[in-house]
């Protein structure tokens, strides 16, 4: 089955109560039993749920994975990746990653002994050198936020697959629509369904896909034992968003392109990130492991000021400056004070991440009237 068939498909069949094309919201916390301990697969929505059963279903397939697991949030998704650890393991992260898997990192799992080394994995050979008799999980996002970096997911693998280190990839930026984590190696692939996947920005929700029947078990025990599931309606809102998702990925990726290339040329823009350059330090292996570059760009100004990033965002009419990232619509944000804000200011800028730096989320709008209105912003600064 393609990718355009399982996005509508896979996982999913009509309703066996009602013969319903779309998959039910059953609103619903408990199940009838016929006797103790005999049911039709359910028993209390907590530990499973018929919508949520579903979306799970749809995105292990997504994914070429065999379980998945939906929780109330991609730190949720997280959380529950990090409960699989105990006091003094360890956990090797890219140094260039959401503020809030930084913040969840460092400020909850570290006073549980849990330590985090974070190095640059654009060279896989820094990671070789950083993992010792302790580290249990390496923790890779490509493409990174903000900056836009690649790391080679397939080297990664086989350096964890030598050292009998879990890996785990954060596929948000990319979606199963532009690469496959799984494919290339990775044990466990998380989303932050809030994003692309659920596409409208009308949902919060996260999830894992792995193909370990063992760790799955695991997976499966901290979702229900914890509780930080989504609801029904939640689960239903993301099933609708994912049967458009490769329309929708193309578009974001068409758009990115086009407005990559504006700012690039413009006399105003001192940097632009963006993998889909040939100038940009791992095109090549974005190539490889990606269908398409996608909707996200980063981009400075010349004279590298904050108070001329901040007009420029407060200027725009078709973009809107807010959080988050993946809808339909074109978002604009400061990663500095808005998704880094939980980094230290030293650490952040280590990275690129200066009080300067401008992140973009391309929707799929028209492409020209997005280029018209940053146009019109770029002029007022």
């Amino acid at each position: 089955m393609r990718f355009g068939t399982k996005v509508i498909h896979a996982g999913i069949k009509p309703d066996s109560a009602t013969g319903a094309v779309m998959t039910p919201i059953y609103q619903t916390s408990t199940y009838h039993q016929k006797s103790p301990g005999e049911h039709k697969g359910f028993e209390y929505s907590r530990s499973s749920n018929p919508t949520r059963k579903v979306l799970e279903d749809n995105i292990a397939a997504l994914e070429n994975a065999k379980y998945g697991f939906c929780f109330g949030s991609g730190l949720a998704a997280i959380d529950a990746i990090l409960k699989t650890l105990k006091p003094g393991d360890e956990v090797l992260s890219t140094n260039d990653l959401y503020g809030g898997s930084y913040r969840l990192f460092t400020k909850i799992y570290e006073k549980f002994s849990i330590k985090f080394t974070f190095v640059s994995m654009s060279d896989a050979s820094t990671i070789e050198q950083a993992i010792n008799k302790n580290t249990k999980l390496i923790w890779v996002e490509t493409p990174s936020n903000p900056m836009m970096n690649i790391i080679d997911i397939e080297a990664v693998a086989a350096i964890a697959k030598k050292y009998r280190v879990k890996l785990v990839v954060d596929n948000t930026f990319a979606t199963p629509y532009l690469q496959n984590p799984m494919d290339l190696g990775a044990d466990v692939v998380m989303h932050s369904l809030t994003k692309y996947m659920g596409g409208h920005s009308d949902v919060v929700m996260g999830a894992l896909a792995c193909n370990d029947q063992k760790l799955a078990e695991e997976l499966y025990f901290i979702q229900n034992s914890s509780g930080a599931i989504c609801g029904p309606q939640d689960s239903f809102l993301v099933l609708r968003g994912i049967k458009t998702l490769h329309l929708r990925m193309q578009r974001h990726s068409e758009n990115g392109k086009k407005i990559a290339h504006f700012l690039y040329d413009h006399p105003k823009v001192d940097k632009v990130y963006w993998p889909g350059f040939e100038s940009h330090p791992n095109h090549q292996i974005a190539k490889k492991q990606m269908r398409d570059f996608g909707g996200m760009i980063s981009f400075s100004l010349k004279g590298d000021r904050k108070e001329d990033a901040f007009k420029l965002m407060s200027s725009l009419s078709v973009f809107t400056l807010a959080e988050s990232l993946g809808g339909v619509e074109s978002l604009i944000s400061h990663p500095a004070t808005m998704t880094h804000a939980a980094i230290p200011k030293e650490e952040r800028e280590k990275v690129g991440v200066l009080d300067s730096l401008i992140r973009l989320s391309v929707g799929v709008e028209d492409s020209d009237d997005l280029i018209e209105d940053l146009e019109q912003a770029l002029n007022k600064v």
